[in-house]
């Protein structure tokens, strides 16, 4: 979908001139066609949808409805139960869980334990649910790859660090283990290569460092398809496995390609944050977004907006806070950055903002945005279609 920015804004000024700024609206059109895009980029493999990327059970639901997604992927085991008492089936927990007394409620439920997946990169974990139980129910065990690309005899490390379990012979040991342990089944196996899926290869102004980046996911891309392939082969000889999932909404079109895995995860792409404007692959339109109000012109060339001070998670630096988008030509003050209660904004475009205009930003991040409203506003054209709750606005905070 194409339309100007003065045009956005003007739509999106129209659609919420009722309401009270701050607030964030998700663009229905722009979030229907991100994930028509990413069912093309999957190639006809199934898109798990990253539920932190979202943090909202109606956008969840919206997307799980289309063709070409099946599956929720969550990141707290407390999460999961309450999506899958929702309605919601499949859920793989992708992050292992401490969560004595959900593993106690999972345990204990025959419907939560069909639903349910949960990860496992380490013995102690089957230990601590052993003596969480609080039933027999078989808890359905996925295990993690570690996917980061090791140089120079491992001396070099690039990637995220999560499992511990990097080679196919500690996998199928794992796998081996749990499978000889009562009350426990592996049904699946997942690898999310952050250092290919979360970092964009054409960075604006930086072409040294977007070749070297292309350069290190080229060399990545080919270990890890080579050793994920040889990990599957493993396992499988110990586990019949219902699904290998790996990628993000970075790496969707490749991690498809490679014929071990079985599913993708997806769900920044949904969104768009700014961290997703650096990729060459694809080209999505920003669907989420928040809204300040003007309420102190300072001095010409300058606006003072409500609040605005939302950093993403991640090492901290300038690419972890929100950008000014709508109206174009605004900037931070480098002296004062977005501010909890203010936020000082610099450029021409200032001059033509009046007390109680709006300025429209966009998260770094994806669903780290809703942790800060409790409602999001689904605009269709230059309307509010709907109001729906946000995790935050269902009183559900799980981190």
């Amino acid at each position: 979908m194409t339309s100007s920015p003065d045009a956005d804004r003007a739509r999106y000024d129209r659609a919420t001139a009722q309401l009270t700024a701050p607030l964030a609206i998700v663009d229905l059109d722009a979030f229907d066609a991100n994930a028509a895009d990413l069912v093309r980029r999957a190639g006809g493999k199934p898109i798990r949808v990253a539920s932190k990327s979202l943090r909202c059970r109606a956008l969840l639901e919206r997307v799980l409805g289309r063709d070409g997604f099946a599956g929720v992927m969550s990141f707290t085991l407390a999460e999961s139960i309450w999506l899958t008492r929702a309605g919601i089936q499949d859920v793989l927990l992708a992050y292992p869980s401490a969560d004595r007394a959900a593993f106690a409620e999972l345990t204990g439920d025959p419907k939560l334990a069909a639903n349910i997946t949960v990860l496992v990169d380490d013995p102690a974990q089957l230990q601590l649910i052993d003596d969480a139980r609080g039933g027999g129910e078989r808890v359905r065990v996925c295990l993690e790859l570690d996917t980061s690309l090791h140089l120079l005899g491992g001396r070099v490390r690039i990637g995220s660090r999560r499992s511990p379990l990097r080679t196919p012979e500690q996998l199928a040991a794992l796998a081996e283990l749990v499978h000889r342990r009562p009350g426990f089944a592996v049904v699946g196996l997942m690898a999310y290569e952050g250092h290919i899926a979360g970092v964009g290869d054409t960075i604006a102004g930086h072409p040294v460092r977007s070749r070297l980046i292309r350069l290190m996911q080229d060399r990545a891309r080919a270990e890890l398809a080579e050793r994920r392939s040889a990990v599957v082969r493993a396992v499988r000889r110990v586990a019949d496995l219902e699904f290998v999932n790996g990628g993000g909404s970075g790496s969707v079109q490749s991690t498809a390609a490679e014929a071990s895995v079985t599913e993708v995860a997806a769900g920044s792409g949904l969104y768009l944050p700014r961290l997703f404007d650096n990729y060459r692959a694809f080209r999505g339109t920003p669907a989420a977004l928040f809204a300040q109000p003007v309420v102190r012109r300072p001095g010409v060339g300058v606006v003072t907006v409500l609040g605005g001070g939302y950093p993403a998670s991640g090492p901290a630096g300038a690419d972890r806070s929100p950008v000014p988008y709508l109206p174009t030509g605004l900037r931070y003050d480098s002296r004062e950055g977005a501010g909890e209660v203010q936020t000082p904004l610099l450029g021409s475009a200032a001059d033509d903002l009046l007390i109680g205009d709006r300025v429209w930003f966009r998260h770094a991040k994806a669903g780290e945005l809703c942790e800060r409203f409790a409602d999001l506003h689904l605009v269709a054209g230059d309307q509010v279609v709907a109001t729906v709750p946000t995790y935050r606005g269902e009183g559900r905070t799980f981190l």
